[in-house]
């Protein structure tokens, strides 16, 4: 019988870690909290949503062995890894190239929702460096056995579901936080710029941050 679950001790451990690493930002809170904060709270809702259905994929290959493709193969590594590297540079030449009309009367530029999903979903899913992180993470709990494939999936999903509450809350801290300077004028221009700023800077470091598969289980996705 596949058990679908750790027994109750190793379960909490592993509610404990994930919660304490949901907390802790890292590149997708920035990345959701700049979206909340240029675009206000829908789209920093629909950024959450977008990365965590792409986490959720990330969950998925490394259960079942992408994240082993990725580490004996440095090609397939490095060109998922650029791919998403290449997209959040052009969210960030995009956020730059915004018209000065559609920002000049507010610091919040509203998007279309599934436009903002669907980036999220791609930043999210190319980044190879989350489905190694899974892989290093998620087995600590599952025991090796039979079914390991299964458990991993799981509580992947609960990491996840943990990630997706802590990660709405920055959104709207982010949203409340924009909000008050909506009506601050000498903050509208900077904000484009800071926005685009900060979605190159994600780039880069996806595409040049250095990462250890074995040790990857201390970063946040």
């Amino acid at each position: 019988m596949i058990h679908m679950l750790p027994p109750w001790p190793l379960l909490t451990a592993f509610l404990g870690a994930s919660l304490l690493l949901a907390v802790t930002p890292g590149p997708a809170v920035i990345y959701i909290v700049t979206r909340s904060a240029a675009h206000g709270r829908k789209s920093g809702l629909a950024s959450v949503a977008g990365v965590a259905l792409g986490n959720l994929g990330n969950v998925i290959a490394a259960a079942f062995g992408l994240a082993a493709l990725f580490a004996v193969s440095g090609a397939a590594f490095s060109v998922v890894r650029y791919v998403g590297a290449l997209y959040l540079i052009y969210l960030g030449i995009r956020a730059w190239r915004t018209p000065r009309s559609a920002v000049g009367s507010q610091i919040i530029v509203p998007e279309k929702s599934r436009n903002i999903f669907g980036d999220g979903l791609v930043v999210a899913l190319f980044n190879p460096k989350t489905t190694l992180f899974f892989a290093a993470f998620l087995p600590q709990f599952t025991g090796g056995e039979t079914g390991s494939a299964l458990q991993s999936v799981i509580l992947g999903a609960l990491f996840v579901a943990i990630a997706v509450v802590t990660d709405t809350l920055y959104a709207l801290a982010a949203d409340g936080v924009a909000t008050r300077l909506v009506d601050a004028r000498k903050y509208r221009r900077p904000g484009r710029y800071l926005n685009g700023c900060v979605m190159i800077a994600l780039g880069l470091f996806t595409a040049f941050g250095a990462i250890r598969p074995a040790a990857s289980y201390r970063m946040r996705p």
